[in-house]
């Protein structure tokens, strides 16, 4: 995995988390080329923007002190929620070749499960329609699975609700992060 040079945050909080002795600032944020949540802790005197992108990798960072460290999924706020929803609906776009590719190589994780399953909206019947499929020809884009699959969930959304779920709750396989 490579290191984050950038991420961007999903919400500031200037006096920390309320229920904590500390009264330290904190930005919840998220990787830029990864779906990670980190905790930031801003240099003293700088107020950070919600959506604004920091630098935080090696070398001087004019904005972050430091990184606190991997954000726990309990500690998201609500408005952290809103921000991440948006950003993984960007992401998906962005990388979309890359999620296409999901659906031609995803693989059964045993006997009984495949990973397609694991998307939300996708049963056994649209994974056995999509490994059909992708035998006859490897698939393009979104709008080609979409064409080839009748009556599928858009797919592009199934895997934003994916990756939003794997960042805000315990999923026992993760697909598409590392939380």
């Amino acid at each position: 995995m490579n290191k984050e040079e950038y991420a961007i945050v999903l919400d500031y909080l200037p006096n920390g988390y309320p229920l904590e002795k500390k009264m330290m600032p904190i930005a919840q944020a998220v990787g830029e080329k990864t779906p990670i949540l980190l905790e930031l802790v801003p240099r003293r005197g700088v107020s950070l923007e919600v959506g604004e992108k920091v630098y935080i990798g090696d070398g001087k960072r004019d904005k972050i002190y430091y990184i606190l460290g991997r954000m726990q999924r309990e500690k998201i706020t609500e408005a952290a929620k809103e921000q991440l929803g948006r950003f993984i609906e960007k992401f998906v776009k962005e990388h979309e070749q890359e999620f296409v590719e999901f659906f031609n190589g995803a693989e059964a994780i045993n006997k009984r499960v495949h990973q397609m399953e694991l998307l939300p909206g996708l049963g056994k019947k649209y994974t056995k329609e999509i490994l059909a499929q992708r035998e006859i020809k490897k698939f393009d884009s979104f709008e080609d699975i979409k064409k080839r699959i009748p009556n599928l969930p858009f797919p592009e959304k199934t895997i934003e609700k994916r990756i939003f779920q794997e960042l805000t709750e315990f999923e026992r396989y993760n697909l598409f992060t590392m939380n």
